[in-house]
């Protein structure tokens, strides 16, 4: 199974200025990779933090949410499950791609639980300064660069393999 990480970053290496910023920073064209790579997989895997960010959820999605709390909403599913096991109940289901959607934390655990083959990480040309990082942790992976493509004339999508 596909299990990927996408995140678009700033030039300093952020994903967002602070934990509660929307996420409509990035470009049209970073956008519309994320809408057309989730659409695709059919699955989101998010944590609270994140989905919060969220003004609707994306239609012909799965939104699945890593949260204690409840979301008061029927077609989100909340879990705490170990990473591999949700992997492994989505392949069960069907599932032959996952997307791993944010935030830092949520990046990191399926990380260090190595679940993770793949990584799409856009590089927005913006500094914030300051922020929230893209791992929350710093968990050792190896990654082999499968691809570079200009999104427009700023922007950068980098393809890796875990």
């Amino acid at each position: 199974m596909k299990v990927y990480i996408i995140a678009a970053i700033s030039t300093d290496g952020f994903i967002a200025k602070s934990k509660d910023q929307l996420i409509d920073w990035t470009s049209k064209e970073d956008k519309k990779f994320f809408r057309d790579m989730t659409k695709k997989s059919g699955v989101m895997i998010i944590g609270g933090n994140t989905f919060r960010t969220f003004k609707a959820l994306l239609p012909g999605r799965r939104h699945i949410v890593y949260t204690r709390g409840k979301i008061d909403n029927p077609e989100v599913e909340t879990t705490v499950e170990e990473p591999k096991k949700l992997i492994n109940r989505l392949g069960e289901e069907g599932f032959s791609e996952v997307a791993i959607c944010g935030g830092s934390s949520i990046y990191s655990m399926f990380l260090e639980a190595g679940a993770v083959t793949d990584i799409y990480l856009t590089i927005e040309p913006l500094i914030f300064g300051r922020g929230v990082k893209l791992l929350e942790t710093q968990p050792e992976s190896e990654l082999k660069l499968q691809s570079v493509k200009k999104l427009n004339a700023s922007t950068i999508l980098l393809h890796y393999k875990v």
